[in-house]
């Protein structure tokens, strides 16, 4: 199914303007994307279908059209090299240097949530018995309600678990089907799921943060959009602090006061 020049130009436009997501060059993903639910639907094509999301007032029909259009494949453990470098790194500076116990970290453009629970249990492993003591709650958050139910709900595949240790599959999550693996309670309350919008007011948050994570997300940015929002990034750290990007991502040129001293991992330094 064809897209309509004014109909990609009107909603590339509106996508920009409000999400700040650069549909310029995607055309054939929007195609791609939208083809089935269209021909499914009652619309005859795009610009009918594209009208009724913009009509609207709920805001359910743009969530879905997000989703379609920005969620990408994830699972447990994604980009594990990260991980291991907050193990190594950056938890243990961390960890010297708060004293009062208080480790913020967010998941930004959290999806399904796959990244968030995998934070939550590398926090369990690295504590271990003195998890308790401290207040490391992850902040999760995307700009798709759907992708946040899903997340809450907190129900994965068996094969999302591909890159996770077999032990932490059994420790953390509870088999209630045949292919299909749900989170456990005390792991579900680690994680405060919302929606933000990255385009948004970042004064919204109360305290700085010590770790971010906000990988695959600046993909869908172009550059001067990605250089506005590594400079959020940046103030919302603590001196000190981390974000982590995706390994195909980069912040060359624009990372500003971020200091890259890993692959796709940059540092507040001042």
């Amino acid at each position: 199914m064809h897209i309509e020049d004014k109909d990609f130009i009107k909603l590339r436009d509106f996508i920009k303007s409000n999400f700040g997501v650069n549909l310029e060059k995607k055309r054939a993903l929007i195609e791609s994307r939208l083809t089935n639910s269209i021909a499914q639907s009652e619309f005859e094509g795009f610009h009918d279908y594209l009208e009724d999301v913009f009509m609207d007032k709920s805001g359910s029909k743009l969530d879905d059209l997000m989703t379609k259009l920005t969620t990408n494949y994830t699972y447990f453990m994604r980009e594990e090299t990260h991980y291991k470098f907050m193990v190594d790194t950056a938890l243990p500076y961390w960890t010297s240097t708060i004293r009062d116990h208080d480790l913020r970290i967010w998941s930004a453009g959290c999806a399904s949530g796959e990244e968030a629970y995998t934070i939550v249990m590398v926090l369990s492993e690295y504590f271990g018995n003195t998890k308790r003591s401290w207040d490391s709650t992850v902040l999760a958050t995307d700009i798709s309600t759907r992708v946040l139910d899903m997340a809450r709900n907190g129900v994965y595949p068996q094969e999302h678990f591909e890159h996770l240790p077999k032990n932490w599959e059994s420790k953390y999550f509870t088999k209630v089907g045949p292919e299909e693996y749900k989170v456990t309670e005390a792991m579900s309350k680690e994680v405060v799921f919302g929606q933000f919008n990255l385009m948004g007011n970042f004064s919204k948050f109360r305290k700085k943060f010590h770790i971010i994570f906000c990988r695959n997300v600046m993909i869908y940015f172009d550059v001067p959009t990605k250089a506005a929002l590594a400079k959020r990034f940046h103030d919302a750290l603590e001196v000190g602090g981390y974000l982590f990007i995706g390994l195909s991502e980069t912040l060359s040129g624009i990372s500003g006061d971020l200091q890259q001293i890993a692959p796709a991992i940059y540092r507040r330094v001042k």
